[in-house]
């Protein structure tokens, strides 16, 4: 349907026809609805129509599908801004009264119109100063919706409507950027209103402006609707972008905003707002403004992290609590109490305890607790025991063991001598019988990180150790001890030593190595599993750090413990080499876990390096002969993400990559490798994401990295493949302007890049080696703009000089750059046209070629641009024409192009193509006053017969079939302007000496290859006006014989008219018109003969002389005229009987002419 549009009249009185809010009527107008979208010309029409009937009736399916047209043309339909403010002036009353409809859906419609009718129509009352009605009716429905605002009974979704129409009020009433230059056209504020409005009071408007955005700021803090809340703070994001000035009202208030106003709200609804609040602070964190807020933002995102974090927490405790209650509502009956001396009988009470946990078991025997994530499980176990105060937890653990007939667990005591000691762990002394062993109770696993251990607690038994871990049995040892050990054995541990560890070899050492870690990372699992979201990333840091400084700091290298004799031995050397082979083997196992999931262990990378480069500087410090494993392992691990991302099944990044990114973010030493490693993967295509992001990274959070990573940036800003120039440029554009010092850098880097393409000085060899070969003088033969080559810059995508003549492509590497930043800072188009100056011919045409998208995008109404035109440096004229030419090209010059040109052309002496694109736009007067110098071009080439031709056509009138009036399909308005064909073909015989005889020659010849236009009426009349002037035009008799070669018809007026008005003027007084009158009477002969009898006899006869060929036409037409028989015979002796004596007369350069045009 969108190809095919239908009609609309007829759509809808079909629609009009079937019963009203049916499902066809639905249908028919969907179809209309569809139709209108993809062609939308029509809706001004329809909506004018329509809009009139839904005023004052009631709901209806016609009523909802014009409102919701009216607000598809006025806010998401590609009508143009004029189309639109006409139908918001022709629109605006039934939208004030549809505001009081009962309707809760027409209202909401009604004020989403008129928050685009009212900029709409405030752009176009600042300009109408009568249409006084109109704006008190804008201030009466603003009133309106103002009121919905505050109202307590307003609908949500009219309210959020309303609050979006008083967003758009302030951003209307507040002023706009300052600078003309960069003032938005489609942003009408306050600062369009003129000083002398009659109406509309500029102060009045902008002072409520500010009150009702002082307004919106209480509501922020105050609202308890969320909907509200992320309304107003997305509205903001476009206030910080429109209105500058105000960034910092709204930065102070989005940092100093807390939720205490939401108390209350569900954690995620309050959650969903600190979001929308954290999205809009970053987003004004990297825009252009957010520079001089940076640590304001960043400690506001600080705490506000803090706060969800607590919050989060807190909503954990809240769900776990809830399910603890629903857990104690199906918990047991308590244990009714039993008299002590029925407490002695275990099995009793484990049959009574049993009964009770049956009956609670039967209870919960349908619900699957194994469906239950571990998380939620561990909440209940905790939230239950935090129930009961500590004396009756206990009891319960008391009760329980009871039922279960477990001993108690015995309190602490103080030590005992080691038989007592014995006796009271339940070990049995000598001579006392051996009970059967009691059940062993499993204790609960605790924290080794959180055990405070004592020295006397800590018993060291390497051997008894490594027995137990082996799984031999070591009763055997046991028995083994003396059974008469005397009591008051004496235990003197002054002289103790512990006892070496065992000498483990090479594989053992690895193996157990490799088995802490494992061990070591296990544990941190359970940890993070179990434990809440700070204690697990403590416990995760923990783990880490345990590995990295167990593999960078246990062990150190032998020779640091042994003489340096035995040093220097190949004893030594062997066991240096294995200890940095044993270690090497470890971090070669900690970087290979680490790149099986790079981003998910992006943590433990980040702590390993940093570990490494501390280790790398204290060992250094204290071994000068410390091998630095820092840098090694860096490239390796970069070399291997490299080989990841080369092996990725479709070779492009994926959203994790932005974990290299931040992990070289994190590296306490960025070594110039890692630098062009990343410049490596900025040139692939299907990597330069990761080389891009991680680039801009180092910009902006790296000072030390910041010049390095940028020239890196502002090097591929100059590469040849495009796809990665303007990756580069679109990077480093956003910095400039305002974001300092990265701002200088890039502006500097771009002028001397375009000063590549300036001339360069000429490397003299006969310099005088004393003299300026050696820098003591001057270059005398530099021009100005020429530099030295060892002052350029230099990158590794550049030739070292531009080879000429030049190719676009390595032009565009040197310029798209500056023209991408010309857009935004217009002061560099300034040293464009310095530079162009300079440059040679072809890199000139070249840069005519690419600017032409800079210039378009800047647009004919740029001052920058105007006024560069008008004082353009010499040598730069032709960029200035190929400005003009863009900007009339599609398209009419205003006038103010026109004015501009016109008064550069008469100050400077300008080429006169200059005025071929606006000289359609000129009176007639400076039309004809300026025509003979733009016809001055031709030169025989192709391309200025074009450029003519263009002119002629754009200044000529076409005449009708009558001759008569003037056509009114022509591209000008005032056609009174426009030059008759004769007119012109006139000018350019009387300016044929301005001109140029060769160039006015090919001009006619133009006129007349235009057959529609000097057709041979139109030749008639100028042959007529020009043959009436008192002094003839050179290449009049020239035209004459053209214009009667190309229309046979003309041959009669020519030889009964025109020929014998130029008798009378004496036309043999003139050399060279005499020869073409000669030419012209043989041409149209014998119909020349009559006017020929006109001329005395002494001017016969040289005519004759020179063309005797016309001898005999002649005498036979005298002879049978047979009149006078004296005049015939003074005739006939004229003409004699030889006609075949060739003529003498030589030939002139007007001759050549006439020969040229004449047919063979």
């Amino acid at each position: 349907m969108a190809g095919n549009p239908m009609d609309p009249l007829q759509a809808l009185s079909a629609a009009l026809a079937v019963p009203a809010d049916s499902r066809e009527q639905a249908d028919l107008l969907a179809a209309l609805r569809e139709s209108l979208e993809a062609h939308p010309s029509p809706i001004p029409i329809l909506c004018t129509t329509l809009i009139k009937t839904v005023s004052g009736a009631g709901d209806s399916l016609l009523k909802r599908w014009v409102l919701d047209l009216l607000h598809f043309a006025l806010c998401r339909s590609s009508l143009s801004l004029e189309v639109r403010t006409q139908l918001a002036s022709q629109s605006v009353d039934t939208l004030v009264s549809l505001l009081h409809d009962p309707s809760v859906r027409t209202v909401k419609v009604a004020v989403q119109c008129l928050t685009t009718v009212y900029p709409l129509l405030f752009r176009s009352l600042c300009q109408n100063r009568t249409q006084r009605q109109q704006w008190d009716l804008l201030m009466q429905c603003k009133g309106r919706i103002l009121d919905l605002v505050w109202s307590s009974t307003t609908n949500g979704g009219v309210k959020l409507s309303a609050v979006k129409f008083m967003q758009k009020v302030i951003l209307l009433q507040t002023r706009g950027i300052s600078d003309p230059r960069l003032q938005n056209k489609s942003d009408p504020n306050i600062a369009n209103v003129p000083v002398d409005h009659p109406f509309i009071v500029a102060s009045a408007l902008e002072a409520e402006g500010m009150k009702l955005l002082e307004s919106v700021v209480t509501m922020l803090y105050t609202s308890q609707n969320p909907d509200l809340l992320t309304a107003i703070i997305n509205s903001w994001g476009n206030l910080v972008k429109q209105r500058p000035a105000l960034v910092h009202l709204v930065v102070s208030s989005l940092t100093s905003w807390t939720p205490a106003a939401l108390a209350g709200q569900p954690a995620s609804t309050i959650k969903s707002v600190e979001k929308s609040i954290r999205i809009l602070l970053v987003h004004i964190s990297r825009g252009p403004h957010g520079s001089s807020f940076g640590a304001q933002i960043n400690e506001a995102l600080s705490q506000q992290a803090q706060r969800m974090e607590r919050a989060s927490a807190e909503e954990k405790a809240r769900k776990a609590a809830v399910a603890a209650a629903a857990t104690e509502a199906t918990k047991k009956r308590p244990l009714p109490s039993v008299p002590a001396d029925q407490q002695t009988d275990p099995k009793r009470l484990k049959v009574e305890v049993d009964n009770a946990a049956s009956n609670s078991a039967a209870f919960l025997a349908a619900f699957d607790f194994t469906t239950l994530p571990i998380g939620l499980v561990t909440d209940l176990i905790v939230a239950n025991l935090q129930a009961f105060s500590e004396p009756t937890l206990m009891n319960l653990v008391q009760a329980y063991r009871q039922s279960r007939a477990v001993p108690s667990v015995p309190s602490a005591k103080a030590p005992q001598p080691p038989d007592s000691a014995a006796l009271a762990e339940g070990t049995p002394a000598r001579g006392t019988p051996t009970e059967p062993p009691e059940p062993t109770v499993k204790e609960e696993a605790v924290d080794p990180l959180k055990m405070d251990i004592d020295e006397e607690e800590v018993e060291y038994e390497p051997d008894r150790l490594n027995l137990e871990l082996s799984g031999a049995d070591i009763t055997t040892n046991e028995e083994a001890l003396p059974a008469d050990v005397p009591d008051d054995l004496p235990l003197d541990l002054s002289e103790f030593k512990l006892p070496s560890p065992r000498d483990l070899s090479e594989d053992d050492r690895v193996a157990l190595m490799r088995g802490s870690a494992s061990r070591i990372r296990d544990g941190a699992d359970e940890l993070q599993n179990t434990a809440s979201a700070s204690s697990s990333q403590s416990a995760s840091d923990m783990w880490m750090l345990l590995i990295v400084r167990m593999i960078t700091r246990v062990a150190a290298p032998p020779g640091s413990e042994t003489p340096k004799e035995e040093t220097e031995s190949g004893e030594a050397e062997g066991r240096l080499t294995t200890f940095y082979s044993r270690q090497d083997a470890l971090r070669q196992s900690l970087c290979e876990y680490i790149m099986v999931d790079f981003p998910a262990r992006l943590r433990l990378a980040t702590i390993w390096m940093n570990e490494e480069w501390y280790n790398d500087r204290i060992r250094t410090a204290a071994d000068p002969n410390w091998r630095p494993n820092y840098e090694s392992w860096l490239n390796q691990i970069v070399s291997t993400y490299q080989t990841i991302l080369e092996n990725k099944a479709d070779g492009k990044p994926d959203n994790k990559d932005r974990a290299f990114s931040r992990f070289l973010l994190d590296l306490p030493v960025v070594p110039s490798d890692v630098l062009d490693m990343l410049r490596e993967l900025a040139v692939e295509s299907d990597k330069m994401h990761v080389g891009f992001t991680t680039l801009r990274e180092f910009v902006l959070e790296r000072p030390s990295l910041r010049v390095e990573a940028l020239r890196v940036l502002l090097d591929l800003t100059t590469h040849p493949d495009p796809l990665t120039r303007r990756a580069a440029i679109n990077t480093v554009r956003r910095w400039v302007p305002g974001v300092e010092p990265l701002d200088s850098m890039i502006r500097d880097f771009a002028l001397q890049v375009l000063r590549r393409l300036q001339k360069r000085t000429p490397q003299d060899g006969d310099k005088d080696v004393n003299g300026q070969a050696n820098g003591d003088g001057e270059d005398d033969s530099m021009e100005d703009g020429q530099l030295p080559p060892e002052e350029l810059i230099q990158t590794p995508y550049l030739q070292d000089e531009i080879q000429l003549p030049a190719e676009k492509s390595h032009v565009l590497q040197h310029v798209e750059l500056l023209f991408a930043l010309s857009v935004k800072i217009p002061e560099f188009l300034d040293e464009i046209f310095v530079a162009y100056s300079q440059m040679d011919v072809t890199v000139q045409e070249a840069v005519q070629d690419l600017i032409t998208a800079l210039i378009k995008s800047l647009g004919p109404n740029n001052g920058k641009l105007l006024t560069l035109m008008r004082t353009c440096p010499p040598g730069s004229e032709s960029l200035a024409l190929r400005v003009l030419t863009i900007f009339t090209e599609h398209g009419r010059p205003s006038a103010q192009l026109v004015a501009l040109v016109k008064g550069l052309i008469s100050e400077r002496d300008l080429d006169a193509r200059f005025l071929i694109p606006i000289i359609a736009e000129m009176d007639k007067a400076d039309i004809m006053r300026h025509l003979p110098r733009v016809v001055s071009i031709l030169n025989g080439q192709t391309e200025p017969k074009n450029l003519v031709r263009s002119v002629f056509s754009s200044v000529v009138t076409t005449p009708p079939q009558t001759f008569g009036s003037v056509t009114s399909n022509l591209p000008r308005v005032r056609q009174s302007e426009l030059l008759t064909p004769a007119e012109l073909m006139v000018l350019l015989h009387e300016a044929e000496k301005e001109i140029g005889l060769k160039s006015a020659i090919e001009a006619i010849g133009i006129c007349f290859s235009m057959t529609d236009v000097f057709r041979s009426e139109i030749l008639a009349v100028v042959m007529q006006q020009i043959v009436d002037e008192p002094v003839l035009p050179v290449l009049f008799l020239r035209t004459v014989i053209q214009a009667v070669t190309t229309y046979k018809s003309l041959v009669p007026f020519v030889s009964t008219t025109l020929l014998s008005r130029l008798i009378t003027k004496k036309i043999w007084q003139n050399p060279h018109l005499w020869e073409g009158f000669i030419r012209c009477a043989k041409v149209i002969a014998p119909a020349s003969f009559g006017a020929l009898l006109q001329l005395p006899k002494e001017q016969l006869r040289e005519l004759v002389d020179k063309q005797p060929s016309l001898k005999s036409g002649l005498r036979d037409y005298v002879t049978k005229k047979a009149g006078n028989k004296a005049r015939v015979a003074g005739f006939l002796d004229i003409f004699g009987d030889d006609d075949s004596a060739p003529s003498s007369t030589p030939s002139t350069p007007v001759d050549i002419t006439m020969a040229a045009a004449t047919p063979a």
